[in-house]
Parts: structure tokens; sequence; C-alpha cells
């Protein structure tokens, strides 16, 4: 995605902002919340990983699906 930029530089000519079309920005944020959920099913998967291994290392007795579903 080319995305139309410009910067506003203050008296000295430091960069202090940038600005791009409305049209871009909807185009931006739309990007950026599919990688939020993209991340955040990510880090549910790795969690649920890790309580994976650590039920195969417990000594514990493990609740099978039909227990499981019996419950709720």
């Amino acid at each position: 995605m080319k995305i139309s930029v410009q910067y506003v530089n203050d008296s000295v000519g430091n960069t202090q902002a940038v600005q791009i079309p409305m049209s871009d920005w909807g185009k931006v944020l739309l990007k950026l919340k599919k990688h939020d959920n993209i991340l955040k099913v990510k880090k549910k998967l790795t969690l649920a990983f890790k309580e994976i291994q650590l039920l195969e290392k417990s000594k514990k007795k493990q609740q099978t699906l039909k227990e499981f579903l019996d419950e709720l």
C-alpha cells in the first residue's frame, strides 16, 4: 500500500507530525485491527499450548472431553 505522506516541521526543521489523507488512514486502521486480531489469537494459542504442556507433565488425572462437556 502506497501512502501519500506530508511532514510537518517546526521552525528549526525538526519533524513534529505526519499527515496522511483520510482515505489512507482508514486503510491503515483496518490493517492495524487485522494485525491486532492476529496477535490476540497467537497469544491465546501460545497460552493454550503452555497449558497443554503443563497438563502433560502433571501427574494429576486429566479431564476427558466428555467429562468437560458433561459439566456444561
